[in-house]
């Protein structure tokens, strides 16, 4: 939640939203930075979030803006940074729902270990309070995809998903990605677009690729389209696996 303090900001990140154990999520921190920067930009640009350290859960966290940049931090440290870049986000190939949920059962979070069993996006929680989506291979193509069944339970106030949680889906997918090859790791960076509201109880693919690998860092593609194969948002990731 945010509240306004004079030009500055400040957000609390519920433990609801949490990722690797007492930490937010990435992609949900990542969403809601970039969504204070609504009204401010044209909505064709792309948003770019840099997350330079976990983020604390249930802390009060600065939030300041200068000119077409948001930042977020706490006791003067840097925590992330959000900025419009000039650029399309190349989506991976469409997956229909039912496609998608088949692949379900390949989830290596299922078949093996999860890393991150609490996480609010991935992770084995309650159906209705974490998003569970369980991303697996896809036969005979090089993305992975689940179908995402949205729960009521995301909605804010007004009813309506807000773009933080669109984000938050297309996050962790570009991390199990790779996960036949020492991923996922802790999220970096993310570039997301949402072209399209996603509604409480419909039913979306969340699609995922690989793109790529430099040492530590693992770089991924991903995807939300509605069932007639309408694309709702793309991103594109960095992570790094720890040392």
């Amino acid at each position: 939640m945010t509240t306004s303090a004079g030009l500055r900001t400040v957000l609390t990140v519920p433990a609801r939203f949490r990722g690797p154990e007492g930490t937010a999520n990435g992609g949900w921190v990542a969403g809601t930075l970039a969504e204070t920067l609504a009204g401010t930009l044209d909505g064709a640009h792309a948003l770019e979030v840099t997350l330079h350290r976990p983020i604390p859960l249930d802390t009060e966290l600065a939030v300041g803006h200068v000119a077409n940049s948001a930042s977020l931090s706490h006791g003067g440290r840097l925590l992330a940074e959000a900025i419009p870049v000039a650029e399309d986000v190349t989506p991976p190939p469409f997956v229909p729902f039912n496609e998608a949920a088949r692949a379900e059962a390949g989830f290596a979070g299922l078949t093996g270990p999860h890393p991150v069993p609490g996480c609010f996006v991935c992770g084995l929680r309650n159906p209705g309070d974490g998003l569970r989506i369980f991303p697996g291979p896809v036969e005979g193509t090089d993305v992975i995809a689940a179908g995402w069944r949205v729960p009521m339970t995301v909605t804010d106030e007004d009813g309506v998903v807000p773009d933080a949680l669109v984000w938050a889906a297309l996050d962790c997918p570009t991390g199990w990605a790779h996960a036949g090859s020492g991923g996922p790791g802790l999220l970096g960076r993310i570039t997301a677009q949402v072209f399209r509201r996603v509604y409480p109880n419909g039913t979306y693919s969340v699609v995922a690729r690989a793109t790529g690998r430099e040492g530590r860092k693992l770089f991924g593609e991903s995807a939300v389209y509605e069932t007639d194969g309408t694309l709702v948002a793309a991103a594109k990731a960095t992570w790094i696996v720890p040392a």
